[in-house]
């Protein structure tokens, strides 16, 4: 006897990545599209309350916006479901404890990229950072966006930085330079650069340069369509079933977390 598909919302779901996740989970048959809401009191163009698709989904698929995200974590931590697949990025200290905190009661995995090539980007550049040396290697993460994109550095860039960190064993925060402007002084050894470009209709380009005297390796990831995103995102609602709570990322989906 065949499983019953997984029973799936979709937030924020007027958006270009909530109709873009509504088709992706219509044309799967392992899934089935129960509920589709843009906010808490939105009807209309077929959509529900966030409550009433709360009472019918397995999982969430949310790529809305960090206080949105946030808050719908609470409220599916306070009723004990449905699980949650969070591709929302920009959170600020205290949107992230939230989340932390509902994931003390349910499955959430949340990622700042769904794509599965950046994902292996992420583990590339964190083997690179580790046998790099960071007194003669500097590292600069480049990323260009559309330019409704709000937050910046992006998610994606900032799981590069701490991928870069990570790999040198320290804190991403004690080295990063978001910005320069004037006259800034020599780069000091052990910097993590950010530079942001924002135009057009670009869905996502990253690159991490390792540069030292005489040489730079880079490592880069391109997005040419956002069924990439929708693509990582229906692998980590497959992947939740039978989760129990916590706070998973799509490393953790694809076994690279995997003990």
């Amino acid at each position: 006897m065949s499983k019953p598909p997984v029973r799936v919302a979709i937030a924020g779901a007027l958006g270009r990545m909530g109709r873009e996740m509504a088709a992706a989970v219509q044309g799967d048959a392992r899934l089935a599209l129960a509920a589709r809401f843009h906010r808490p009191v939105s009807v209309g163009e077929g959509l529900v309350s966030r409550d009433e698709a709360l009472a019918v989904a397995d999982v969430v698929i949310d790529f809305t916006t960090p206080a949105a995200s946030a808050d719908l974590a609470r409220i599916c931590a306070e009723r004990g479901r449905p699980a949650l697949v969070i591709g929302s990025t920009g959170f600020d200290a205290a949107e992230l404890a939230v989340i932390a905190d509902a994931a003390k009661t349910i499955a959430i995995v949340r990622s700042g990229s769904f794509s599965l090539g950046l994902n292996m980007l992420v583990g590339l550049v964190e083997q690179a950072a580790r046998a790099l040396d960071p007194d003669d290697w500097d590292v600069e993460i480049v990323e260009a966006h559309h330019r409704h994109k709000v937050d910046a550095p992006s998610g994606t860039a900032l799981m590069l930085g701490h991928a870069a960190a990570g790999g040198r064993c320290i804190d991403l925060k004690t080295v990063a330079r978001r910005a320069r402007d004037g006259a800034i002084g020599a780069r000091p050894p052990g910097e993590i650069g950010f530079a942001v470009l924002r135009g057009g209709s670009i869905i996502g380009e990253h690159s991490v340069s390792f540069c030292a005297d005489g040489e730079t390796v880079t490592l880069s990831h391109a997005a040419g369509d956002r069924v990439m995103f929708a693509r990582g995102a229906i692998a980590a609602t497959l992947w939740l079933e039978g989760r129990p709570p916590g706070e998973y990322d799509m490393r953790d989906v694809l076994g690279f977390n995997a003990s």
